[in-house]
């Protein structure tokens, strides 16, 4: 057992053609923590509030609604920004939502939403595009706050409660109740939609 020992460190020590195999895995080491340092730090920047609204699409359009809602401004201090309804949490579908932004960029880049007007002409579009995402993922940025076993029915309105366990009972998810909870509702929606 000690002469593999032995015989492995003789290995990382032996020269490369100029440097020895242990220097080049510590500098590779080091070389990858600092890449996924990196590349986690810029990520996390793009999760943001100050990121998402400061284009101008975001800042002008749906931001303003947000300020007006609950998750916004409420008793208890607890804000929801963007990225807690919009980027899943766990790194696997964390990264497989920010390549699906990247169309999003795209669209910046040729003026899909850049004005007003346009925004609104695409607003039941994205907003039908979300939904969806959020159906298929069982409202799982919702549920990252929010559950029905952490629900005390006791203290919501009569309405609440009654529709919370019809939900339940019925394997229903946020999204398909709670449409335009943070965003005005588009115009032209369907009616199983409002």
């Amino acid at each position: 057992m000690a002469s593999k020992i032995a015989d492995l460190l003789a290995t990382l020590k032996k020269p490369s053609a100029k440097y020895s195999l242990i220097g080049l895995l510590t500098v590779g080491f080091f070389s990858g923590v600092f890449f996924w340092g990196g590349f986690n730090t810029a990520m996390e920047a793009t999760n943001t509030l100050e990121f998402c609204v400061s284009c101008h699409e975001m800042r002008d359009n749906v931001y303003q609604e947000y300020k007006q809602t609950i998750h916004y401004s409420n008793r208890t201090g607890v804000r929801a920004v963007c990225s807690d309804c919009h980027v899943p949490k766990d790194w696997s579908h964390k990264m497989i939502r920010k390549i699906k932004a990247s169309g999003e960029v795209w669209g910046k880049l040729i003026g899909t939403i850049d004005t007003k007007e346009k925004f609104e002409a695409n607003r039941l579009r994205l907003a039908e595009n979300e939904w969806a995402r959020m159906k298929a993922t069982d409202s799982r940025e919702c549920r990252n706050c929010h559950s029905f076993e952490g629900m005390d029915t006791e203290k919501q309105k009569l309405r609440g409660a009654k529709m919370h366990k019809i939900a339940q009972d019925e394997k229903q998810t946020c999204i398909d109740c709670h449409k335009g909870i943070a965003h005005h509702k588009p115009k032209g929606m369907k009616e199983e939609d409002l």
